[in-house]
């Protein structure tokens, strides 16, 4: 099956039918909730049950020995999912766990320079602000260009040996927008700037490769994009930069204890791991990305841009209906209003109809969304396995 796809993505082909197939809630469900929580292949369902199952035969320590080996392919399977090495990568909790152990193994002081965009996540500008207060360091806002997006041009003027961080939220979750986080990358690696990339809504939705993208640091979730379990998230650190951060939490994980007075953190990225983990959900994950690398990147990335265009244009057909995606490159994150009717009321009616959506609050993207004028809206988004018939549901069942 081949689509076409707007704004340059080449044609992409990819067995809709098959992606379907294997996912079992596809049967049952419109879900267009995939910035939220996509629908997971039943490959990753089954691998999650099975060891909960071996758990409950042999025991935990014991399960977890016997799929030592599957557990350290699911680093491997990450590592080439994101162009990384194994050792660059630390398996955690959520994609917000993740991005903290990162961001707060920095050591800023007073008048240290964090740089970071208008279209930042919530929780992480949340940190962003805490450690300015504890530690004096500026929070800077970069501006954003014509397009909406982060306007590298200002970000190239701010640059010098004051600037500790660049952060960067790559795929907003409050918006269509894909920041062009390579030429972002251009110019920190220029500056000697780390770079930390919020990768929560771009994996598994477009190609990462994080040495052609030259970020330092990338968070990411398994419940979006990815497919994998919620409660699963993963940090790239690059090795030459997580050697020299001492994460905020260290446990006999992340850590050795070789002398009574003294601790030895870890070389590899590890070091942002603790010791428990849910070795069911670890290994969910890791079937995701294999999942994930069975398809052809460039194909699923194409379907999901065409989709997501094809949703804005049916939209933006419909009256009273206005979208608000903005950016030079759009994904496949689509948000829009309906005049007179409150975005809740709109999802309400949605989900009657068996069909998913989301809303994005201004209060979670202050600078974002509350900058422009707007509260709340609706926060529609497709993945491959989505089909222009159900687009079309979902406008059908639009309240008037």
């Amino acid at each position: 099956m081949c689509h076409t796809a707007d704004q340059g993505v080449a044609i992409a082909t990819v067995d809709v039918d098959r992606a379907r197939r294997e996912t079992p809630g596809c049967a049952t469900v419109t879900h267009l909730n995939n910035a939220g929580a996509a629908l997971p292949p039943a490959v990753v369902t089954d691998t999650v049950i099975a060891h909960l199952q071996r758990e409950s035969r042999i025991g935990g320590y014991e399960a977890a020995a016997e799929a030592a080996e599957r557990v350290e392919d699911v680093y491997r399977s990450l590592a080439r999912l994101i162009g990384a090495d194994p050792d660059e990568i630390a398996v955690v909790e959520n994609a917000t766990r993740a991005w903290d152990m990162a961001f707060y193994g920095f050591g800023f002081r007073p008048g240290d320079r964090i740089l970071t965009t208008r279209a930042e996540y919530a929780s992480n500008v949340i940190a962003l602000l805490q450690v300015a207060r504890r530690t004096g360091a500026v929070v800077e806002l970069v501006d954003d260009d014509e397009h909406g997006q982060i306007d590298v041009s200002d970000l190239g003027r701010r640059l010098d040996e004051t600037v500790k961080l660049v952060a960067l939220t790559h795929v907003p979750s409050s918006g269509g927008l894909v920041n062009p986080a390579a030429e972002v990358g251009k110019l920190t690696r220029a500056a000697g700037v780390p770079f930390l990339l919020d990768a929560c809504q771009s994996v598994g939705q477009i190609p990462i490769d994080v040495r052609e993208i030259g970020c330092d640091l990338l968070s990411a979730t398994g419940r979006k994009f990815l497919r994998a379990p919620r409660g699963t998230g993963f940090l790239y650190a690059r090795r030459e930069l997580a050697q020299r951060l001492e994460p905020p939490l260290l446990d006999l994980h992340a850590a050795s204890w070789p002398a009574p007075d003294r601790y030895e953190i870890r070389p590899d990225a590890r070091r942002f791991e603790t010791w428990e983990t849910n070795y069911a959900t670890k290994l969910g994950l890791g079937a995701a990305a294999d999942y994930a690398l069975s398809w052809d990147v460039e194909a699923t990335t194409g379907r999901i841009a065409m989709l997501g265009e094809a949703l804005r244009q049916r939209l933006r057909d419909l009256p009273g209906v206005s979208v608000h995606d903005r950016g030079a490159r759009l994904g496949g994150i689509v948000t829009f209003t309906v005049a007179g009717v409150d975005a809740a009321e709109v999802k309400r009616t949605l989900g009657a109809a068996g069909i998913n959506t989301s809303t994005s609050s201004a209060d979670y993207a202050q600078w974002h969304l509350k900058g422009r004028g707007l509260d709340d809206v609706v926060r529609a988004s497709v993945h491959y396995y989505n089909t222009e018939e159900e687009l079309d549901r979902l406008c059908r069942h639009l309240p008037r």
